[in-house]
C-alpha cells in the first residue's frame, strides 16, 4: 500500500469512461486528455491491430463502412459491455501508452466507469483487459454515479438526485442519494438503437441501404424528439436496394422523428419504472430537484421535453453532457483513497 502511495506521484493517474461509441480519457489535474472512437481496424481473420497496433479511434472510425476485404473495422464493445476480449485489451493499451507517454516506467491506477447492470463476469473481463493493456491498480465505478459527480449533483446529501445517462450501448438510470444509487435501472436501448432505426426506416420507406455513419449524421442534423418549430431537411445518399446502384433523396425531421419513436418510447419506460420504484420521501425530494440527463444522447433535440412530459417532472440538460462521465471519473481519482472502499478493484479477489 505504501509503494502505491509512493508510485501515485510519479504515474499519470487516469479515468477512463469506456463507451460503445466513444473512448474518454481524463487525467487528474488535467480534465480530458481524449476523446476518440471505440473502434480498432484489424487484419481480417485475425486480431492483429493494423499500422504496428495503432489503428483505434479516429484513424479506424474513417475505415468504417469502407474497408476493403483484408481489413475489418470492428467495435469491440456492445452494449456498454466487452465482445471482444482481446481487441478491447488493444484499444485500452493504445490508448494508455498514448496518454502515458510522458512515463512509461511507472504504470497508472485506472479507474473505469462500467454500467451498473452488467454481471460480474462482465466485469471481471474490464479488470483483465485494463490490467493487461498496462494498468498498475484497475477500480470500477458505476457510470450513474460517475455521471452524477460529473454533472454536479448533490449525490453525497441527503436529498435525492436523479440521471438518465443516454450513452452509445446502454441507458442509465438512477436515483442517487448519501453518496449511493438508492434506485437504479440499465437497459441496453441507447444511440445506437437510435442510429438502427434510422438506417431501417430508409430501407422500408425508401429502399436505400445507409450506413451507420450516414445514420448517425441523420441523428446528429435532422433528428429530434419533440415537435420543433423549425422543421429540417436533409439529402442522404446511400445504396438502392433493387438496382444495387447509388442513390440520393431527401427526408424531413418529421419521418426520422416518427422513426425513433420505438428506442425512444423504452428510454421513457425505464425512467417511469425507475420513479415508481423510488421510496416516497425520495420521490417528493425529485419534485424539486428534476431530471438530468447526460450521454451523448442527451444532445438529441427536445429529449428533455418527453421525458419532462411523460414524469411531470423538471428536466434539464447537464453541461458538456458528453463528458459527464469521464469527468466523474476523474473526480473520483481525486478523492480516490476515501472512496476506494466503495469501488470494486482487482484487489477483491486476492
Amino acid at each position: 500500500m505504501i509503494l502505491d502511495s509512493l508510485l501515485s506521484w510519479f504515474s499519470v493517474d487516469m479515468g477512463i469512461d469506456l463507451g460503445t461509441c466513444n473512448t474518454l480519457v481524463c487525467v487528474r489535474g488535467e480534465g480530458i486528455v481524449l476523446n476518440e472512437p471505440s473502434v480498432v481496424a484489424v487484419k481480417k481473420g485475425t486480431n492483429q491491430v493494423l499500422q504496428n497496433g495503432n489503428a483505434v479511434g479516429w484513424v479506424a472510425k474513417e475505415m468504417l463502412g469502407k474497408t476493403p476485404g483484408s481489413i475489418t473495422a470492428i467495435r469491440p464493445l456492445k452494449d456498454g459491455v466487452i465482445s471482444d476480449f482481446e481487441i478491447t485489451e488493444a484499444m485500452l493499451g493504445y490508448f494508455i501508452r498514448k496518454v502515458n507517454g510522458k512515463r512509461p516506467f511507472v504504470k497508472p491506477r485506472v479507474v473505469i466507469a462500467v454500467p451498473s447492470g452488467i454481471t460480474a463476469v462482465e466485469k471481471r473481463a474490464v479488470l483483465e483487459s485494463a490490467e493487461r493493456a498496462g494498468a498498475r491498480r484497475v477500480y470500477l465505478v458505476e457510470e450513474p454515479m460517475a455521471a452524477g459527480i460529473g454533472a454536479n449533483l448533490p449525490i453525497v446529501e441527503a436529498t435525492a438526485s436523479m440521471i438518465v445517462d443516454i450513452g452509445g450501448g446502454t441507458t442509465e438510470v438512477a436515483v442517487m442519494s448519501l453518496a449511493d444509487i438508492a434506485q437504479c435501472e440499465s437497459v441496453r436501448v441507447a444511440g445506437d438503437d437510435l442510429d438502427e432505426s434510422i438506417i431501417n426506416h430508409m430501407k422500408k420507406a425508401y429502399n436505400l441501404m445507409v450506413g451507420e455513419q450516414t445514420a448517425e449524421r441523420v441523428k446528429i442534423e435532422i433528428g429530434s424528439a419533440a415537435p420543433d418549430a423549425e422543421e429540417r431537411t436533409m439529402e442522404v445518399r446511400g445504396r438502392d436496394m433493387i438496382s444495387g446502384l447509388p442513390r440520393k433523396t431527401v427526408i424531413t425531421s418529421e419521418e426520422i422523428r416518427e422513426a425513433l419513436q420505438e428506442p425512444l418510447s423504452a428510454i421513457i419506460e425505464t425512467v417511469t419504472r425507475t420513479l415508481e420504484r423510488c421510496e416516497p420521501e425520495l420521490a417528493a425530494d425529485l419534485v424539486d430537484n428534476g431530471i438530468v440527463l447526460a450521454g451523448g444522447g442527451a444532445l438529441l433535440r427536445g429529449i428533455d421535453t418527453i421525458i419532462s412530459n411523460a414524469t411531470g417532472l423538471d428536466c434539464r440538460i447537464a453541461e458538456d453532457p458528453l463528458t459527464c462521465v469521464a469527468r466523474g471519473t476523474a473526480i473520483y481519482l481525486e478523492h480516490l483513497e476515501e472512496w476506494k472502499q466503495t469501488m470494486e478493484s482487482d484487489m477483491d479477489d486476492m
